[in-house]
């Protein structure tokens, strides 16, 4: 038995060895890693920039011992720069760019990414570094209103132009909406292959001289519309044109009104010609403080005449008014095809002055790593920062340094859904939402894409909000079915609907394209009414 435990303590020592000999190959492997076990201060450099007042903090993550950099004030800017000890070739082979980030309170509105940048000679010192110090790449969460995406922005010079251009990537992946920590890897291979992970997982792929995969395409267009031609003045681009030959009928009256008074209306039995709708309230008494000569002549406030809510109405009785059968509006010729049409204009292709081809993207070194930002939330916390050369490396990381902080966190936020019996709900939303968010993702809703992610954001920060916003998406996507189906149907225009007199002579001899100033006066009415026609009066019935 002694030998035994012997043998197994012998193991256990080995393995621990194992391990602690792989952490350190894999430290000597990094070419930049920070796990800001020790303060920063010293080695990493926050702006002087009046811009910049947020407080940077050495504080432990919620819940472990691990250190990192905290944002420790919300509505502030934060700007802070570490400078590395030899620029990184990112065009010599395969480069990982990887950081952790935990939203401790959430995250409504801000950036939580990294900015590696370029040699100070770019013009930019330390001291001095904001929004405008030049960079190579931005790596990160951002999430703002509809904005809600892990940035991945290549910032290259044109060769031809000497303009330094953002690329971003199309369809960045979005960001994990909780309060657990999350790590965020970049892989760059030689091949210009772009991959973004999140936890370990791929979840976007692209390539970097792939025209659909950055906006603006990395490699220009090889033609452009010429900037300098212009459309001749003799170029007609009306497809359809008012009929010169249509003449107005002789019979069509535009002065005519829209409504005329009902000639066949008779006045209610009972109406009370002499009565007024309204009368001064007889309990009504003149205040003691009145001063007639100050406030003027006092007068008692109006109540409505009880006489009136036992008969058909009160006062001078006035027929009602209809719609006027002989009213067409404004005449307008038909249209027809027109003779001298061309076609749309354009300019024609021209060279692109500035195109260029590349094998490979055109990479500036990276010689400090900083991060500028805005965030209406603190608790932002940011660690194990690390660049490195094999993505085997950055996997190696994630396992000892990210993993373990992960597993907790998720046990722990487990043990409070059960407690507060929101688990099995948590889980049914989750689902929830990733079919939603693949609906999103279909190609004929994709006017409706970003109402939909803003419904599902909004459902995420408040759960008990889920079965309305699956009504309304359910109700947007009916919208866009019925849509794509009667889409190519033509509306009646709506002045041949007034009568069937009016129908039949706009298919004749024209149609009111305008709407007459009777028709915009009765809609203004309805709108100030809330769409709904305005209550009519006794008399007026």
């Amino acid at each position: 038995m002694i030998m035994m435990g012997h043998f197994a303590l012998l193991v256990f020592l080995a393995f621990t060895s194992m391990q602690l000999l792989c952490i350190a190959a894999d430290h000597d492997a990094a070419i930049f890693y920070d796990s800001f076990e020790e303060p920063f201060n010293g080695r990493w450099i926050v702006s002087d920039k009046d811009d910049y007042k947020g407080i940077w903090e050495h504080s432990k993550s919620e819940g472990h011992d691990d250190y990192g950099l905290l944002v420790t004030e919300k509505a502030r800017k934060y700007a802070i720069v570490k400078e590395l000890e030899e620029p990184v070739n990112l065009r010599d082979g395969t480069t990982v760019l990887q950081y952790e980030a935990r939203f401790q309170n959430g995250l409504e509105c801000g950036g939580a990414y990294l900015k590696y940048l370029r040699p100070q000679e770019a013009g930019w010192k330390p001291k001095e570094f904001d929004n405008g110090s030049p960079y190579s790449i931005m790596f990160g969460p951002d999430i703002c209103g509809l904005t809600n995406k892990v940035h991945f922005i290549l910032k290259q010079k044109n060769p031809k132009s000497g303009e330094y251009v953002e690329h971003h990537l199309i369809d960045p992946p979005r960001v994990p909406s909780d309060k657990l920590s999350h790590v965020y890897t970049a892989i760059l291979k030689p091949d210009n292959e772009i991959s973004i992970l999140i936890d370990g997982e791929v979840k976007k792929k692209g390539n970097f001289l792939a025209d659909q995969d950055f906006d603006p395409p990395i490699i220009p267009a090889k033609t452009i519309p010429d900037p300098n031609e212009k459309k001749p003045e003799d170029w007609d681009d009306r497809v359809r044109i008012p009929d010169p030959n249509a003449v107005k009928p002789d019979d069509w009256d535009e002065n005519a009104p829209m409504e005329i008074e009902d000639m066949e209306a008779v006045k209610p039995e009972g109406w009370l010609d002499d009565e007024p709708e309204e009368i001064d309230d007889p309990e009504a008494t003149k205040p003691e403080d009145w001063d007639d000569e100050e406030d003027g002549v006092w007068e008692a406030p109006k109540i409505d005449n009880p006489k009136c809510q036992t008969a058909p109405g009160c006062g001078e009785w006035k027929r009602p008014m209809k719609r006027n059968p002989a009213f067409k509006g404004i005449w307008n010729p038909p249209l027809v095809d027109n003779p001298n049409y061309k076609g749309m204009w354009k300019p024609r292709d021209i060279p692109n002055p500035n195109y260029f081809e590349l094998d490979k993207p055109y990479f500036d070194p990276i010689a400090a790593i900083g991060i500028e930002i805005w965030t209406m939330q603190e608790g932002i916390l940011f660690d194990n920062i690390l660049i490195a050369k094999d993505e085997n490396v950055a996997e190696s990381y994630r396992d000892t340094t990210w993993k373990p902080k992960f597993v907790v966190e998720k046990e722990k936020q487990k043990a409070e859904e059960e407690a507060t019996g929101s688990d099995d709900l948590g889980g049914f939303q989750k689902k929830v939402f990733d079919v939603l968010y693949k609906f999103a993702d279909i190609p004929f809703l994709s006017k409706y894409k970003l109402q939909i992610l803003d419904f599902i954001e909004k459902a995420e920060e408040q759960p008990n909000l889920t079965i309305g916003v699956l009504v309304s998406i359910v109700v947007v996507i009916l919208t866009a079915i019925f849509m794509l189906i009667f889409s190519g149907k033509k509306q009646q225009p709506r002045v041949e609907k007034k009568t069937e007199v009016a129908a039949d002579t706009s298919n004749d001899q024209g149609s009111s394209g305008e709407k007459p100033a009777e028709e915009e006066k009765e809609e203004e009415k309805e709108n100030e009414t809330g769409g709904a026609a305005p209550r009519q009066r006794r008399r007026d019935t």
